[in-house]
């Protein structure tokens, strides 16, 4: 069953255009010294909330939001996941991601469910481990960004540039490219 860490009702800017429920899936494998959601990171969560809890307010919800985007901590470490995005998608919701893509594998495994995707680009790949603190995170997340450019999906990459302790965020749209 998922692990969730946390639940946002309402966010009108965690999926472009809709309004969200933001589910917080629990752990993640990289210690990123600029986290904004530390309490996330251990795979055990002080209160979690119930994945049941959560499919009744959504189940109450329909109708008044558009979408259920599964952010965290990181989405792709729970083998749950597919399951739990099959269940959030027979509801009638869109189902949006927000991951650093941790888990290359699970991603793919999600990807033709999603119908938007935001990834977390941690640093520079050459840079990357320095960042995650975790060896090889930055193949898993060039593997990622790859499967998610390959899909075709709507999708963003949004990266946090860090100088003399100020944070500043950046979001790239990769359709403006073309």
């Amino acid at each position: 069953m998922l692990r969730v860490g946390g639940l946002t009702r309402l966010s009108a800017s965690d999926y472009p255009g809709k309004l969200a429920a933001v589910v917080f899936c629990q752990g993640c494998a990289w210690r990123c010294g600029y986290c904004h959601n530390p309490e996330l990171q251990p795979r055990r969560g002080r209160e979690e909330i119930a994945w049941p809890q959560v499919l009744a307010f959504l189940e109450r919800r329909r109708g008044l939001l558009d979408a259920v985007v599964f952010s965290g901590g990181e989405p792709t470490l729970q083998p749950s996941l597919r399951q739990a995005m099959e269940e959030v998608k027979g509801m009638g919701y869109l189902v949006g991601l927000h991951t650093a893509g941790i888990v290359p594998r699970r991603l793919a495994e999600v990807l033709p469910l999603l119908d938007w995707v935001g990834m977390d680009v941690k640093a520079p790949f050459a840079e990357h481990e320095l960042v995650t603190g975790r060896r090889g995170s930055a193949r898993r997340a060039r593997a990622s960004r790859e499967l998610i450019l390959a899909s075709g999906i709507a999708c963003e990459f949004h990266t946090v540039a860090a100088e003399s302790g100020r944070a500043r965020a950046q979001t790239h749209h990769p359709a403006h490219d073309q």
